[in-house]
């Protein structure tokens, strides 16, 4: 009876493990596909691609479980696994800088957003504190050019007169924005960029035909030495997240039964910002694909590596962090566990090195710069 029952367990054991690994098969393999699917075709997708490095881990786990017990099944998972090829490498980067041979003209770019210079802080003194340190970064950069997502300004008499003092403070006596404005209390909000050198054109790349959204694209030419590059400031859709859904990852209301609700309320959300992104960005790509110059995009994609809209812009364009950088290069600071969601890409033509990401925690994302150079 014992042996029966010792074998009995055994098979239970391995029977849960097959399904396991039949259930992270599918699972890795729906992750690969969100690179590739329109959001609106297969909904749920997405979720897969963002959920891509938890997926990752227990199939490694499971895989190195079946590689001890000898098993068939290991041969079958890495053959799965290895099937992923280089999107493996979109969320862990091993690239190096690249060299300026030629001394070719360097433009170095800053992208952050700055959740509206911390406008909503309870606190205003904390508020203007944040906001004064957020600015010390910037100058800190020393930038040619500055892409500010969430960009917050408003008429005086108030401490956020923010377009004059950036402009002053980071010498960069042109700009270019895109904001929604309440005229009761002459708030602006939106995209900014600001610039050091001449801008011979700007524009604006519209998401008002495919909803009502205070999320924009705007784009500079802009004229160093005798080189011209377009750069562009993306801020695609939010999800939109409200103080319950940040309760979702507070221990103490995990455990008070509201998780269930919470967690399908913020799942919806999720996946309803996901098509709206990827017909935003197949505006912005088409648009790109116009450019007369070179072309720097930079951004808050709101969106993984493995995703429909980071596989847009890498099809036609080259990830700055992944050409320059070591490691995970995490943007995202918030309580959501997004990761790399922050961007600097650019044209195939262009070199770029020294990827820097911000140490310092001042706004729900971490600044992000990169040099950038002709071929």
């Amino acid at each position: 009876m014992a042996d029966i029952s010792f074998f009995r367990r055994v098979f239970r054991f391995r029977t849960i493990m097959v399904i396991l690994t039949v259930g992270l098969m599918v699972a890795l393999l729906f992750s690969y596909l969100s690179c590739f699917i329109h959001p609106s075709t297969i909904p749920g997708i997405p979720l897969f691609g963002l959920g891509y490095w938890i997926i990752s881990l227990f199939y490694l786990v499971i895989l190195i479980i079946w590689a001890i017990a000898r098993s068939r099944w290991s041969l079958i998972m890495l053959g799965l696994f290895l099937l992923g090829g280089k999107l493996h490498f979109r969320t862990f980067s091993l690239g190096w800088d690249e060299e300026n041979e030629q001394q070719r003209t360097e433009l170095k770019v800053s992208s952050y957003n700055v959740r509206l210079f911390d406008l909503y802080n309870p606190s205003k003194s904390d508020a203007l504190k944040t906001r004064n340190q957020i600015f010390d970064y910037l100058k800190n950069q020393d930038a040619d050019v500055y892409c500010i997502q969430e960009y917050y300004h408003q008429d005086p008499p108030t401490p956020f007169k923010t377009k004059d003092t950036l402009m002053k403070l980071l010498k960069t006596p042109r700009m270019h924005a895109r904001t929604s404005i309440t005229d009761a209390k002459r708030q602006e909000f939106g995209v900014a960029i600001f610039s050091r050198h001449k801008i011979i054109a700007q524009g604006e790349v519209s998401f008002s035909a495919i909803n009502k959204t205070n999320n924009y694209c705007v784009y500079i030419d802009l004229v160093k030495n005798k080189d011209t590059f377009r750069v562009y400031n993306v801020h695609l859709q939010s999800i939109r997240l409200q103080k319950d859904d940040y309760a979702l990852f507070n221990e103490q209301n995990i455990q008070s039964g509201e998780e269930n609700s919470r967690l399908f309320n913020l799942t919806q959300k999720i996946v309803r910002a996901y098509p709206v992104r990827a017909e935003q960005t197949e505006k912005v790509v088409e648009h790109i694909k116009q450019s007369p110059y070179p072309v720097i995009v930079c951004g808050d994609f709101n969106d993984t590596p493995m995703s429909y809209c980071y596989n847009q812009y890498a099809s036609i364009l080259t990830d700055a962090f992944r050409n320059t950088s070591k490691g995970l290069g995490i943007t995202y600071a918030g309580k959501v566990p997004a990761g790399r969601i922050d961007y600097i890409f650019h044209s195939n033509s262009l070199g770029s090195r020294n990827f820097e990401i911000q140490k310092e925690k001042l706004s729900d994302h971490y600044g992000i710069s990169c040099t950038l150079f002709p071929h």
